[in-house]
């Protein structure tokens, strides 16, 4: 289990400002701060988020092994150790090669990266073993309560399963599909992701379309109550952790800040 990232992580996009924004959400509450992997062409954000607080967890979800190998890895790690010790945790994915890729990419890093200091980006029954078997846990992403379920099972009760929960807070059906759908398209068309929308039971017209089912299984949208309702049933189904992160809607930072006095039960502090 990676006790280091409590119950609720909030996700940030790498701006000018993201030391500010770091700032703000840990001292709102939130226990870590994610860092999407098609954000980082290089590792840095994560050592600036570091360097801007003093509590939460980092983690970049995820380090694609594809751009950064096992030494940037190994780097980042000891580098991080230095600024805050015990507050990275890192989010591996992407590897060339399948999992015999992966395996040994993990020899290399076994002996930089504690296991209880990592998560293997995992969607399928495979990875998801492998992530119970090397590695602190797993994250998901796009996936419904009944997939969390599923994929708690497959990865066992000793491991953490972090649930990144997509979220639109917009009442507007049709404002809260077309935010849903941009990003959703795009990763659609992914494999890995295209197979877990297959297991969660949508068909290959569904899929292409972008069905409002599909929609509705993958994002949390509407209005508080209706989002934080998916976050509970991710936590009943078995997630350790929940990441909320903000689509459309009125932005990152309000989103985050609008969940907080019902989310974390304590009101945002306002400076």
């Amino acid at each position: 289990m990676i006790d280091a990232l409590g119950r609720y992580g909030a996700s940030l996009t790498v701006t000018d400002d993201l030391e500010e924004h770091a700032r703000t959400v840990e001292r709102w509450g939130y226990s870590a701060i994610w860092v999407a992997g098609g954000q980082l062409a290089t590792l840095d954000p994560l050592l600036r988020i570091l360097r801007a607080t003093t509590r939460v967890a980092v983690v970049p979800g995820i380090i694609p092994l594809d751009v950064h190998g096992p030494e940037a890895i190994a780097e980042l790690y000891a580098e991080a150790e230095g600024i805050a010790p015990g507050r990275l945790v890192a989010g591996i994915g992407n590897q060339k090669g399948g999992i015999a890729g992966l395996r040994r990419a993990l020899d290399e890093i076994d002996a930089a990266v504690p296991r209880e200091r990592r998560l293997l980006a995992a969607l399928g029954p495979r990875k998801l073993e492998l992530a119970g078997e090397r590695f602190g846990g797993a994250v998901t992403l796009l996936v419904n309560p009944e997939y969390t379920a599923w994929a708690r099972d497959r990865l066992g009760g000793d491991s953490t399963l972090v649930v990144d929960q997509l979220v639109v807070l917009d009442e507007d059906q049709q404002a809260a599909g077309a935010a849903a759908r941009e990003l959703l398209g795009f990763l659609a068309k992914v494999p890995g992701y295209a197979a877990a929308f297959s297991r969660m039971g949508f068909g290959d017209a569904e899929i292409g379309e972008l069905s409002d089912g599909l929609v509705d299984a993958t994002f949390a949208w509407g209005g508080v109550d209706r989002v934080l309702a998916r976050v509970r049933e991710q936590e009943k189904a078995g997630a350790d952790h929940v990441v909320i992160g903000p689509v459309g809607g009125p932005g990152e930072l309000e989103t985050l800040e609008r969940l907080v006095p019902h989310l974390l039960q304590v009101p945002p502090v306002v400076e």
